[in-house]
């Protein structure tokens, strides 16, 4: 059974306007990229990629990669991961790959040629129910009805678009995107809920600590980071910011 997909680069404006082959792993199978390859592999006709570039394995639920190039570092991204993304160092083999969805970048000669993988076998462990014991307190505890999330998923919504480096929004445009679910929304009010974010998230000390911390530079970049690399906020839950009779069922 095949477990990982690999979809080449668009080599020339043709090719981006129509679907481009796909090669196919089983697990254990390996798939040389490069300018020369092996009959089989996947040709890259670029003169800024090394002839053996590198190899995709297959393993079963996930994928490595190894960069045979003596002198770049590969990006692998996860589109849906708003920025996150791994490096794999020249001549690093057998990298293991987390994610589903993922995409290599290969820099070339000014180019940066996507060669997208994905690894649809994906496991997860379900929830067993009647478990002994106290169940165990979550890590970040936040309600997705409340307004400090809708303030959260507003500061985020740029990187969850796709953008993964946008700039945050001005305190005037988080206001002007809350207003749909929240005509009341000014920017003193969303101050507040950053400073209560900040604080209910553990990025700074409560007011009632008698040793006061330091003042929290960059404290929405700092909020959205953290969000965004534990997935306190995805992209389905932008559907908050929105009005609510507009508002799709939960």
């Amino acid at each position: 059974m095949y477990s990982i997909i690999v979809v080449p680069p668009p080599t020339t404006e043709a090719e981006r306007d129509r679907s481009r082959p796909q090669f196919r792993l089983a697990p254990g199978q390996r798939l040389a990229f490069g300018r020369s390859v092996p009959e089989g592999g996947l040709l890259i006709g670029h003169d800024g990629v090394s002839r053996r570039a590198g190899e995709i394995t297959a393993r079963g639920t996930f994928w490595t990669l190894s960069n045979l190039c003596a002198h770049q570092t590969y990006v692998v991204e996860n589109p849906e991961g708003a920025g996150e993304h791994i490096k794999v160092a020249p001549g690093r083999l057998d990298a293991p790959v987390p994610f589903e969805f993922s995409r290599i970048v290969l820099p070339a000669a000014g180019d940066l040629l996507p060669v997208e993988v994905w690894a649809p076998r994906h496991d997860y462990l379900r929830d067993e129910a009647g478990a002994d014991g106290e169940p165990t307190a979550p890590a970040f505890s936040v309600d997705r009805t409340k307004r400090y999330f809708a303030v959260l998923a507003a500061l985020c919504e740029p990187r969850l678009r796709g953008a993964p480096h946008a700039p945050l929004p001005t305190m005037d445009q988080v206001v002007e995107r809350l207003r749909p679910s929240w005509p009341a929304a000014s920017r003193t009010s969303v101050q507040w809920n950053i400073d209560y974010l900040a604080v209910k998230l553990r990025l700074k000390p409560g007011p009632e600590t008698a040793e006061p911390g330091p003042r929290l530079n960059g404290k929405k970049e700092s909020l959205v980071s953290l969000a965004l690399r534990f997935d306190l906020v995805r992209e389905d839950d932008l559907a908050v910011l929105a009005a609510p009779s507009a508002r799709p069922p939960r």
